[in-house]
């Protein structure tokens, strides 16, 4: 059965999920790349993006893990407009084409959320991606027929994953909490009662670099 799940997304001890002034120089804000310095060096994120990973080369153990999990049983993807770039209001042409190059990677359909239509965009790779301006409920039937039964990752940010929390859709989210503080930002959980929402949980591991933390929602006792 498809699964909705969020997975290796970082977050600060002050409860951010990026850093203020999200911009073209600092996607993930100011100070937001400390979020993610567990990931960098681990052998998988080196194997994604080109480095050693593919004979060996990069860091083993928890962390990796934890990275490695992240891409099991993906059938498809959903990011909000600010995952995708940093282009506001209208498209005004279709010049950009997310952070990633011509092969970004995901290599599975991806469901853009936007206010605003664009056709979809076929990148190296298998990846293609879908804009959707019909919310969140939609993204996901969507991104479930893409899947064709494997699991949906909601890659962020966090007001994505704020919507899709409040409205009970996420059933597990893995959390990777990087010992950093941001002072301001994007919160994840501003305004979110997950014990309310039956969220509990069910893993936690730490190491050198992060405290990860898986929660699931459970389902209601009959």
């Amino acid at each position: 059965m498809t699964k909705l799940i969020v997975r290796c997304f970082g977050l600060s001890i002050d409860g951010f999920g990026a850093g203020p002034n999200q911009s073209l120089d600092n996607p993930l804000g100011v100070g937001g790349p400390g979020l993610m310095e567990w990931v960098f060096p681990t052998r998988t994120f080196q194997q994604m993006h080109g480095g050693g990973g593919g004979d060996g080369g990069g860091s083993r153990g928890p962390d990796d893990d934890f990275a490695a999990r992240g891409f099991v049983n993906l059938g498809a993807w959903i990011l909000g407009r600010n995952m995708f770039g940093p282009v506001r209001g209208p498209w005004p042409d279709d010049e950009w084409k997310g952070w990633w190059g011509t092969n970004p990677p995901y290599h599975v359909p991806v469901f853009v959320l936007t206010h605003h239509a664009r056709e979809p965009l076929v990148m190296e790779g298998g990846t293609t991606f879908h804009f959707v301006a019909d919310g969140i409920e939609a993204a996901l039937a969507r991104a479930r027929e893409a899947a064709q039964g494997k699991d949906v990752r909601v890659g962020g940010g966090a007001a994505t994953i704020r919507q899709y929390l409040r409205a009970g859709l996420i059933d597990e989210l893995h959390i990777a909490q990087s010992p950093v503080l941001l002072g301001s930002g994007e919160p994840l959980f501003t305004g979110i009662d997950l014990l309310a929402l039956g969220y509990q949980v069910t893993e936690r591991v730490t190491t050198e670099h992060a405290t990860h933390l898986v929660l699931t929602k459970q389902s209601p006792k009959q």
